[in-house]
């Protein structure tokens, strides 16, 4: 994929260029089908790939120019609020009952249970309805985790019951300034890495660990730092979720339910130290995700394996540092791109620093992580996400029928494989979408004195929204098959 260079200078002509060299790429970069998680076995589709491609990249071409003469002021810098409904009193208590109850019921199902990672209630949850149902609920309806967060909820229950002992209760310390969302990023890379390089992430008893760590870790966090202040800056899921909130139309002041413009709630976005390492973590995992699964990295893989073992390494431990190293390389492959296009935006107007325009910009960033997470764990939600219906019935996987549902299977036929592929490329097509309208609404408030420099510095930002999707389509297509 071509660089935009040099720096120096960043004439019409070179984002053009960097733009016709991606979209040459595009015509000889997807050789076949392939599927991403949960997709069982390829499909013949009635477009060829490769136009597949070339839509997208004008799709989002024209989506550009349509800006740059449609939306001639910010729009989504501000924006009013519609009450729709009042969240009726006590709901608060009765989530967070709800939340701390299923997080001990996964729990126990992961301790209790059977050591079959499908069979087991856990696994299915927390790789299927937590990491990728809940960032889509929360698109849908809302910061829907926020008072459902079972250790938000027993942090609070601990202060509640500190206040009753006398000498317990206590201002909460001051979170450092320079942590930002630091904390929140390195928990993303960690979950990645048990997810895509830990041998036993599907063992229900490690599951049961890990997460009764990770619990402890956030209560702790809590009750030193705040509430507010820990699950907005340090906790990786109530960030993670958080910001993918930000995409609905739905928001909640106090008690009142409110509507807002889509996708207007990201430009209030506050950017902290580590908030631009946490979105290039969210896509760097995801794209290392599909990655893995390429013929690429079935390649490359087993020479670095065999690196690895050479140096002492045992055969596991040689595969698990051969992923984390590629883990490693796709993060900041994608930290290498959106550092680029900055950097192009750079020389639009020079009173901007590099660092300023990133996290100026940062919050485009959201639709393209939720879009690469969508289109690539999709067929997994469609397909695996079925078992729930079965799983709560057996929980435990010890032959209980607990509603009547225990002898469901997954419908493979719900949905067909060439729809999960529209899907797919839609989600990505529309992620980018959003990504190029919230940078050219940044812009028109960056450079509001100059229009025409808000659209020049655009050029850059609309080569890597197409260099995003070059990269999520062919992560699409690059299974091997």
């Amino acid at each position: 994929m071509t660089r935009p260079m040099p720096w120096r200078r960043a004439p019409r002509a070179t984002a053009v260029a960097s733009l016709l060299a991606l979209l040459v790429a595009l015509d000889a970069g997807f050789p076949s089908l392939a599927s991403a998680h949960g997709l069982v076995g390829g499909t013949t589709l009635p477009i060829p790939e490769w136009l597949f491609a070339w839509a997208a990249a004008i799709v989002l071409i024209v989506s550009f120019f349509a800006l740059a003469l449609l939306w001639p002021r910010p729009r989504l810098q501000q924006h009013g609020l519609r009450k729709v409904a009042r969240i009726p009193r006590g709901t608060r208590p009765v989530c967070e009952l709800i939340g701390v109850a299923l997080f001990a019921i996964v729990v126990y199902c992961a301790f209790a249970g059977t050591s079959v990672p499908l069979a087991n209630l856990a696994p299915t949850v927390v790789w299927v309805a937590f990491w990728v149902g809940v960032p889509v609920a929360s698109v849908l309806l809302g910061d829907i985790f926020r008072p459902f967060n079972p250790w938000r909820a027993i942090a609070r229950w601990f202060g509640l019951l500190g206040k009753l002992v006398p000498g317990l209760a206590g201002e909460p310390m001051r979170y450092p300034a320079r942590l930002g969302n630091w904390p929140a990023a390195a928990g993303i890379i960690a979950f990645a890495w048990v997810e895509l390089v830990y041998v036993n992430r599907d063992d229900p008893a490690t599951l049961g660990v890990l997460m009764v760590s990770f619990a402890f870790v956030q209560v702790i966090g809590i009750s030193l730092f705040g509430d507010e202040t820990w699950s907005t800056r340090a906790d990786p899921f109530s960030v993670w979720f958080g910001l993918c909130a930000r995409i609905s139309v739905w928001e909640t002041r106090g008690r009142d339910l409110c509507v807002r413009p889509l996708l207007s709630g990201l430009p209030g976005l506050e950017v902290l130290p580590g908030t631009v390492a946490l979105l290039c973590a969210l896509i760097g995992s995801t794209t290392f995700d599909g990655a893995s699964n390429g013929v690429l990295w079935v390649n490359v893989a087993p020479h670095l394996q065999t690196f690895f073992g050479n140096l002492g390494f045992g055969p596991t431990a040689a595969g698990e540092v051969s992923f984390s190293l590629g883990l490693a390389i796709a993060v900041a492959f994608v930290a290498l791109l959106y550092w680029a296009g900055v950097r192009g935006m750079r020389t639009v107007g020079g009173r901007h620093t590099t660092t300023e325009l990133a996290g100026r910009f940062v919050h485009t960033l959201v639709p393209i992580a939720f879009a690469y997470a969508l289109a690539h764990y999709f067929s997994l939600l469609v397909y695996q996400g079925q078992a729930l219906g079965y799983l709560i019935s057996d929980p435990l996987g010890h032959g209980s029928n607990l509603f009547g549902t225990a002898n469901g299977q997954v419908n493979y036929g719900l949905i067909s494989a060439s729809a999960i592929w529209y899907v797919q490329v839609g989600a990505l097509v529309a992620g980018h979408v959003g990504g190029l309208v919230l940078a050219h609404d940044r812009a028109l408030a960056v450079y509001r004195e100059d229009a025409v420099a808000a659209t020049r510095s655009q050029y850059w930002m609309l080569t890597v929204m197409v260099g995003f999707t070059c990269l999520g389509l062919w992560l699409l297509s690059a299974v091997n098959t």
